[in-house]
């Protein structure tokens, strides 16, 4: 009986073991403690993040309890914390207020399957494999995306601080210019009450980061809420919060409705697996633990349909949240399971105790924690570093502002892909000099373009020969040809670092090669990859040319030679 106690208590710990990873005995209390911090963290930014949605606050609450437990027992993340966010709620809200009016059923129900669908899409693609298309959101595209996103998030929650109403549906400039509109009659109390809370969050997650500041700031200001009765002091408060767990139900909408959600269903989910993967890859690089991009992937498809079918609305990677985490020493998924049961005991007992929760409050706790998704140190550093990337991120927060999130992004994947191409036109060219007349043992490089030695150029290739640079390395090479100080005799191309070369480069290449031949300039290749040794025989560009194993050997043999015929690669 004792060995079939021991037996059925491993078989628990491995089933533990397998869906919470990294779990111990000896850390269980270290990951409830995390658990219980993320609680505090949670409800007030979810409560926040429902409004800014357009949603109310129970379907900020809902998003914590389902789609954090689907996404903890089906992560290979040990850390990432999956959960609505200001850039998500800022996208949902900007989306639908086009479709229905914000605070109705039809409203809810589209942000719900606006979550399912951006699951069916984060699914497929981890099926698929599709991970790896997170870098091709480049960092200054996210930076410039979701900076803008936070602008409009800013504006609103600002809004909410002051007392100053201002259309929630309507875009960032109209936001911006009734908000400017109505600062002569800003509530005073809800100034003062906003201006404390910041106050009291700013200066706290400097003095001590580990505190959750927003949930006491939350409590703090709920019971001066009803102590003082701010209410009756003009102060607007969250009001009725519905008690009683999510319920299940799939949303129910027109074919042509659900047709209309695709493009913002497309947008989040191109978020979701861009800021997703990468800090989940970046935790599990710290700790050194495997990361699987393609089931995160699938797990946050998993979790987004759990908050669609929930009444929530979209969730995705809370970098802040993971930050926290990490802090508190959490290793596993442990404390969002904590975080699920701790929201599903609010939602039982305890949404009375929201009801006086000052909205002024609640702005100061989002635009708190907004302010760093604005990017400034990120924009800084870019123009910086390249003036060029700085340009794709103001573009794109610009393009948020103007064209809304949706074309904003596009209008930044165009930028990116044209700078892709001015960067693939432009590779890498390179003349050697002469390796008995530099002091480094290898060939180095020419500065002014002149031949390696009279007679002879080596040409370096460091990318790969397409059609977008083609041109530009056909031009190189009759350009150093024709400068040269010497007559050219022989062109010696090192290929070591060309991985592949396409048709249109081949024909264009082709050409050049006829017209060095033409010119009576013989053609050699050195450090060729077998692989594109293949290629070249294939594109009829190896006929007349001589093969050597190294730059020093073509150099060794085509010195000081004058005619056409090519020394023999072995001589």
């Amino acid at each position: 009986m004792a060995a079939l106690s021991e037996s059925r208590q491993g078989k628990r710990r491995r089933v533990l073991h397998r869906f919470v990873p990294g779990l111990g005995r000896a850390n269980v209390a270290r990951e409830v403690l995390a658990g219980v911090t993320l609680i505090a963290l949670s409800v007030p930014l979810n409560i926040g993040y429902a409004q800014i949605a357009g949603l109310p606050p129970t379907a900020g609450l809902y998003a914590l309890v389902l789609p954090s437990v689907v996404f903890a027992l089906t992560a290979s993340s040990r850390q990432l914390v999956v959960a609505p966010d200001a850039a998500a709620a800022a996208l949902v809200s900007s989306s639908l207020v086009g479709l229905a009016v914000a605070g109705s059923t039809d409203y809810a129900t589209m942000a719900a399957a606006q979550a399912i669908l951006s699951g069916v899409v984060l699914i497929v693609a981890g099926r698929l494999k599709l991970g790896f298309l997170a870098d091709f959101l480049s960092h200054p595209i996210l930076v410039g995306f979701v900076g803008g996103l936070a602008l409009e998030v800013m504006v609103s929650q600002v809004a909410k601080m002051l007392g100053i109403a201002v259309d929630s549906g309507a875009d960032f400039w109209t936001k911006t210019a009734e908000l400017l509109a109505g600062l002569p009659s800003a509530h005073p109390a809800s100034v003062l009450l906003s201006v404390a809370a910041l106050i009291v969050l700013l200066s706290g997650r400097w003095w001590a980061p580990g505190v959750p500041w927003a949930l006491l700031v939350m409590v703090a200001a709920t019971a001066a809420s009803v102590l003082l009765r701010f209410q009756d002091a003009g102060v607007a408060v969250l009001g009725e919060v519905p008690s009683g767990p999510p319920r299940l139900a799939f949303p129910s909408l027109a074919p042509g409705q659900w047709i209309a959600l695709v493009p913002s269903a497309l947008a989040l989910s191109a978020v979701v697996l861009a800021e997703g993967l990468l800090v989940g890859r970046s935790y599990a690089e710290k700790h050194g633990y495997p990361h699987q991009p393609d089931r995160d992937l699938a797990a946050a498809g998993l979790a987004n349909l759990a908050a669609g079918v929930s009444g929530s609305f979209n969730v995705g990677s809370s970098t802040s949240r993971t930050a926290a985490m990490d802090a508190a020493g959490s290793r596993t998924q442990l404390p969002s399971v904590v975080l699920a049961a701790g929201s599903l005991l609010l939602l039982l007992f305890g949404t009375r105790l929201l009801e006086a929760v000052p909205a002024p409050v609640i702005g100061a706790i989002v635009a708190a924690a907004v302010f760093r998704l604005l990017g400034i140190s990120e924009l800084v550093s870019l123009w910086g570093q390249s003036r060029t990337e700085y340009g794709v991120a103001a573009a794109c927060m610009l393009g948020v502002l103007v064209l809304g999130p949706i074309r904003g992004l596009l209008v930044a994947f165009v930028l990116a892909l044209v700078n892709l191409a001015r960067q693939a036109s432009a590779p890498p060219l390179e003349v050697l000099a002469d390796p008995d007349s530099a002091e480094e043992s290898v060939l180095a490089v020419s500065a002014d373009g002149r031949e390696t030695v009279p007679g002879v150029v080596v040409f370096r290739v460091v990318a790969p020969i397409f059609f977008a640079n083609a041109n530009t390395v056909e031009k190189r090479i009759l350009h150093v040809v024709g400068s040269a100080l010497h007559p050219v005799r022989w062109v010696v191309l090192d290929l070591e670092g060309v991985s592949g070369i396409d048709v249109t480069a081949a024909a264009r290449l082709r050409s050049a090669l006829a017209g060095l031949a033409g010119s009576g300039i013989g053609v050699a290749t050195a450090r060729v990859r077998p692989e594109l040794r293949a290629q070249l025989a294939h594109a009829d560009l190896l006929t007349g040319a001589v093969e050597y194993p190294t730059n020093r050997a073509a150099l060794a043999a085509l010195r000081g030679s004058a005619g056409s015929a090519p020394p023999r690669a072995d001589g």
